[in-house]
């Protein structure tokens, strides 16, 4: 009998070791930079006493450059599964203790493992990424590792849920498993993504600049577009990341979890002094979405990228849904290259996972301009029929107020697969603007008469009576009710009622080919 104690003795004894990473003074240098450890970043996210560790015993097998003479716990990655709100996740936590975190052959292993073990049971998957990049002294075994990684990424993408948490330096090949994923967290001042450094950039292109300002949090949410959501510590990032796993399925098997509230149907929000009825006023769109959903459930992705389009998810009588809406404060809510790419993006993590998309349509049209076009508006703004028009999840448009152009067919319009519209009745729903119009269908009226500027403006009223209102598209079948804009959100429930088991089908194909 005293053997067998002796061996469990010896099996605690060698957990306490690995649970130590690289020791405590390694331990001390994280908790200076103002960094939590690997394994308290993860009591942080799941639930309390919910994580179990997968393969705590794996090390490396590298015997070149000394590392035959070096331990290297859990090689410096910690993998497993727990439960958030509930509801299983699977994990791995980078250990900058060990290794820096550089990834190798059995690290990479260990993350390969349990996203496999996450995509056979159907449950989302996060990697809290804190590392050196590659274990240069592993060579090409490296390499082959995060090659295993990525492709896990991209053919689980879109059957769970991927989420990325940047908390330390990421860089090289290491950046790339992030971007495939569905949303990158990121934390201010202690985490960067590059794929070369400020060093190498300065050997190469003799230009100087701090690893901050290259590819900190602010940068990448703000200007790249590759970072959906940041914040100052480690603990928010995390309280995040588990309010974003509340409002997903667990796969795309599953609907989102819908939430029992009371009463959240009772009202009738005024928002008719929200949007000004003249037309070429800003305003806020976030009052309006403030207004219509579940209070204080609206969550903003990609809040200071692209802010001439919003997009989220949020709740409405309990029911979690995806908004795509117009930001009139910037760019009067006009579509270019950027917006394109944050909407579409957006739409497809919904139609994805089951959650219905709301689009707020209140757009001039695509933003003109040499440098949008030669950056390649056209390419971009495709992106936007092409993801509502493959979306088959239920689908609802609101026309706020502006509906211009190829704009307003490309926000979810009935010809690319709205299944409700609904218009306000202060809604200009036209091929341009009533001046554009007015001064090119009636130009030589105009130029020929007494008083031009008098013609004008009776011909552009003209033109606001007969086109840019919201009856001449109902009476065609385009819009499918015109709302008092009190009714919006009793119009959008009952909607989503109605919509709750729809089923549409695509012709068979292998994938199609969005124009990236």
């Amino acid at each position: 009998m005293t053997d067998i104690y002796e061996k469990i003795n010896d099996l605690y004894d060698r957990k306490r070791e690995i649970e130590l990473g690289g020791g405590d003074e390694r331990i001390q240098k994280q908790h200076e930079k103002g960094k939590l450890t690997a394994r308290e970043r993860i009591e942080l996210l799941v639930d309390k006493g919910s994580f179990v560790e997968l393969n705590p015993f794996l090390e490396h097998r590298c015997v070149d450059f000394g590392l035959d003479s070096q331990k290297s716990p859990g090689d410096g990655v910690v993998t497993g599964y727990g439960k958030v709100n509930g509801r299983p996740i699977y994990l791995f936590s980078q250990d900058f203790t060990v290794f820096g975190g550089a990834l190798g052959e059995m690290h990479a292993k260990k993350i390969a493992n349990v996203m496999d073990l996450a995509a056979k049971n159907g449950a989302p998957f996060v990697g809290l990424n804190d590392s050196g990049g590659a274990r240069i002294q592993e060579g090409v075994v490296s390499l082959d590792g995060y090659g295993h990684i990525f492709y896990r990424n991209a053919i689980y993408s879109g059957v769970i849920p991927q989420i990325s948490v940047i908390m330390g330096p990421c860089a090289g090949g290491a950046v790339y498993s992030p971007a495939i994923t569905d949303f990158v967290f990121m934390v201010e001042k202690t985490s960067q993504m590059f794929i070369t450094g400020p060093k190498v950039i300065e050997t190469v292109t003799g230009e100087k600049i701090s690893a901050e300002d290259l590819g900190g949090a602010l940068v990448h949410s703000s200007i790249s577009g590759n970072v959906h959501f940041h914040s100052q510590t480690e603990e928010d990032i995390l309280k995040q990341v588990r309010n974003l796993l509340s409002y997903l399925p667990q796969n795309n098997e599953e609907k989102p979890p819908r939430l029992e509230v009371d009463g959240e149907d009772d009202y009738r929000p005024d928002l008719t002094d929200v949007v000004p009825f003249d037309s070429v006023r800003p305003y806020d769109v976030q009052r309006v979405i403030e207004q219509v959903v579940d209070t204080d459930s609206f969550m903003e992705v990609h809040k200071d990228f692209a802010k001439n389009i919003v997009v989220g998810l949020a709740r409405i009588k309990g029911e979690s849904v995806g908004l795509v809406c117009n930001q009139p404060r910037f760019m009067a809510g006009g579509l270019d290259i950027d917006s394109s790419d944050k909407a579409s993006r957006f739409i497809r993590f919904c139609d994805s996972f089951n959650i219905p998309i709301i689009t707020f349509e209140d757009v001039t049209g695509f933003f003109p301009g040499v440098k949008q076009e030669h950056g390649g508006i056209i390419r971009h703004g495709a992106k936007i029929l092409y993801a509502y028009s493959e979306a088959t999840v239920p689908k609802l448009t609101v026309i706020l107020r502006k509906a211009y152009g190829g704009a307003y067919v490309a926000l979810n319009s009935k010809s690319i697969g709205a299944d409700l519209v609904f218009a306000w009745p202060n809604a200009e729903i036209a091929v341009m603007g009533p001046q554009g119009a007015a001064n090119i269908i009636f130009a030589r009226e105009i130029e020929n008469s007494d008083n031009p500027e008098a013609v004008r403006q009776q011909k552009i009223e003209e033109y606001r009576e007969k086109f840019a209102n919201p009856y001449v598209a109902a009476s065609r079948g385009m819009v499918d009710d015109v709302i008092d804009p009190r009714d919006t959100r009793i119009k959008i429930i009952q909607a989503l009622e109605m919509l709750r088991n729809k089923k549409e089908t695509r012709p068979a194909k292998k994938h199609g080919n969005i124009p990236l």
